[in-house]
């Protein structure tokens, strides 16, 4: 179910179990990407629905969350805070793709005590935007979205993917899109990562072009005791390329943290 709050004065939405979070279950929070909103974890809180307590967060100027984005990553980060401080959420498996994992991996260092573990997936030390892709969603950015949509998923898939990515991508403001993009490529925990202490599963699609997996080993290098777990067939929306491998490795992830 969509449940709503107000952040600064503007309305928050984010997907939740139905009825409240149970105190026995482990609490999942689920953070997309750019330019999209929670459905990107559709085929995750839908089959994990009935085992933890998930909330899937619809960032500002996404989904059905009010206002203009933002284009640092700080002020998603302390958005992030604000959300789950709303829904009364303390210490939960932190879960974000792309943008979604550079403000976890953000998160974890500025707030490490606020979060059990941490799964980045399709990130990196740092994920620069190349800055014709900027200029492009000020210019063009039909023509953007369309390299975009058709580049984050794995050559066999497009055919079943690209065109629901593309759909998604064009009904968001070019303007949230150009702050997301922005901020992503401002992530730099070179120097940072070390910091982070909980448990950490790094994942990433074989075949992704975005975040190529040379980016997540880097991760994994740098975060102690951190995962890596490569997923084959997939590219940059491992999730959704691959559901069944990508849940089965985040549960087996989740089943070995301490309770």
């Amino acid at each position: 179910m969509i449940h709503l709050q107000e952040i600064d004065g503007r309305r928050a939405a984010c997907w939740v179990n139905n009825g409240s979070f149970l105190p026995e279950r482990r609490t999942l929070v689920f953070i997309h990407s750019s330019g999209f909103d929670h459905t990107n974890w559709i085929h995750q809180y839908t089959p994990l629905k009935n085992l933890f307590n998930i909330a899937a967060l619809d960032l500002p100027g996404h989904g059905r969350s009010e206002g203009p984005g933002e284009q640092e990553l700080p002020a998603y980060v302390c958005w992030v805070r604000k959300a789950l401080d709303g829904l009364g959420i303390e210490r939960p498996v932190m879960i974000g793709h792309s943008l979604g994992a550079a403000i976890c991996l953000s998160f974890a260092i500025l707030y490490g005590d606020r979060c059990t573990a941490l799964v980045p997936v399709g990130g990196g030390l740092k994920m620069p935007v190349n800055p014709l892709i900027l200029e492009g969603l000020r210019q063009d950015p039909a023509a953007v979205i369309g390299l975009a949509a058709k580049f984050s998923v794995a050559k066999a898939n497009r055919e079943r993917l690209s065109g629901l990515l593309r759909e998604s991508l064009a009904g968001v403001d070019p303007a949230v899109l150009y702050g997301d993009f922005l901020a992503c490529s401002s992530l730099d925990v070179k120097l940072t990562a070390a910091e982070i202490r909980v448990p950490t599963l790094v994942v990433c699609g074989i075949d992704d072009k975005m975040t190529p997996p040379a980016l997540s080993e880097g991760l994994r290098d740098r975060i102690g005791g951190s995962r890596l777990a490569l997923i084959e067939g997939a590219g940059h929306f491992v999730m959704l390329e691959q559901p069944e491998a990508f849940n089965t490795v985040l549960t087996d992830f989740l089943d070995s943290l301490p309770r």
